[in-house]
């Protein structure tokens, strides 16, 4: 394939916060310059895209990462190159967790005394915000509403801000978004507390529109990086202590999750 004659782009969204982005542009650096030696012509910046749902679609994506829940819905060209391993607690491997918060001066001791209160959720979407939730809320439901309101704030920060601010009760908190918030923002995370952890699925993908020697060359791109004790401080930085070749089967176990909700009787959360 003549890479020079595609037009490709890139963006890693998800962690996308404006603190991270001199490191996250770093690490996109090393990916293009490792994969630019097996001639794929990679853009020099990485994009920020308005438009989620139409970015992971673009046939010419060369890395994005996007949620395991919308991808379970993204069409088949969509490839999973790898599932970054981060250092953050709620991480299990390529697996993590969401964080379920409450004020820091909340009575609740558990889960189930938040009956009948606000949640906050950052996206209907998301598998941290909402599908995670969700299953993990299933079993105190009993079939019925468990929530007594429902708010989308449109991020995981604004969803913590929510809770801070009493304006939500509770809400899941990608484990991950929550470790770099708690560095890079303490004053926000300090409002709040860890409730519980929800269950686990695996984490958010590293995907390509591109074929099978562009997904391999990226694959190799990122060990290479991972290892590279020149990009340790960047990644490091990004909280990756590597990366793990899961393909897009293993994201068979997000809809578990989902089917597992509605087995219970709880299809939506609410």
């Amino acid at each position: 394939m003549n890479y020079d004659s595609v037009a490709l782009i890139a963006a890693l969204p998800m962690y996308d916060l404006p603190e991270l982005r001199p490191h996250t542009q770093a690490l996109w650096q090393a990916i293009a310059g490792v994969i630019g030696r097996a001639g794929i012509a990679a853009p020099a910046v990485l994009g920020q895209p308005d438009d989620l749902a139409a970015h992971w679609r673009d046939p010419a994506v060369l890395l994005s990462q996007t949620c395991g829940y919308p991808l379970l819905s993204l069409p088949d060209h969509v490839r999973v190159v790898a599932t970054p391993v981060y250092e953050a607690p709620g991480c299990e491997g390529p697996r993590y967790r969401s964080a379920i918060i409450v004020h820091r001066d909340a009575e609740a001791g558990s889960l189930s005394a938040m009956r009948g209160r606000v949640c906050a959720i950052n996206s209907i979407d998301s598998n941290s915000g909402m599908n995670l939730l969700r299953v993990t809320v299933a079993p105190l439901a009993g079939k019925n509403a468990f929530f007594g309101d429902l708010i989308v704030t449109g991020s995981h920060a604004a969803s913590i801000d929510a809770v801070g601010r009493g304006t939500a009760d509770l809400a899941a908190i990608d484990c991950v978004t929550f470790a770099l918030l708690r560095r890079y923002r303490p004053a926000l995370v300090d409002r709040v507390r860890l409730l519980d952890w929800t269950v686990a699925s695996p984490g958010l993908p590293l995907v390509t529109a591109q074929g099978e020697a562009t997904r391999l060359a990226l694959r190799r791109a990122l060990t290479e990086i991972a290892t590279d004790p020149a990009h340790r401080e960047t990644c490091r930085a990004l909280l990756i202590e590597g990366f793990v070749e899961l393909d897009r089967d293993a994201y068979d176990a997000v809809q578990r999750l989902e089917d597992d909700a509605r087995n219970a009787g709880y299809p939506r959360l609410a």
